[in-house]
């Protein structure tokens, strides 16, 4: 139980902190915890790193910033955390396997990366399952991550 508690805390932490610069020692401290303790515990519940599930929320929001808003790629890169338009587009193509620009003229926003939400019956909104019913983040994102190409 006191797991789950700590995953709803750090991916609520999270959300109300994407747009800012997140680091595990910057969670850790917030939430009063060891990083290595967060580190472990939300790997366990969830089956992603937490910098996986920050760069996967991040790719998502800029996926529906791109679908919704006429603002241009650098600065959606930018309010990633990308230090250039090169970086965000790699990460991005690796992620939704097709470019910002490109994913931009289907006009069709598919999030890749929904937010973890825990509850008693441990659920996460993606619906993703991993060992033993925990939520994880989308095998889309682990698969595309370390290089491979989506089933």
């Amino acid at each position: 139980m006191e797991g789950r508690n700590i995953i709803q805390k750090i991916t609520e932490y999270i959300e109300n902190h994407i747009e800012e610069d997140l680091s595990l020692d910057k969670i850790a401290k917030e939430l009063n915890y060891s990083k290595y303790y967060i580190a472990r515990t939300f790997a366990r519940g969830t089956g992603c790193t937490v910098y996986r599930y920050i760069q996967g929320r991040r790719l998502t929001l800029a996926a529906q910033k791109l679908v919704e808003t006429d603002a241009p790629i650098i600065e959606i890169a930018g309010e990633a955390h990308y230090g250039s338009q090169q970086a965000f587009t790699l990460a991005f193509e690796r992620l939704y396997l097709d470019a910002p620009q490109a994913y931009r003229k289907k006009g069709i926003f598919e999030p890749v990366q929904t937010i973890i939400k825990m509850n008693d019956m441990i659920s996460c909104s993606a619906g993703a399952y991993g060992t033993y019913g925990k939520p994880h983040c989308s095998n889309r994102i682990l698969y595309r991550i370390r290089g491979g190409m989506a089933a």
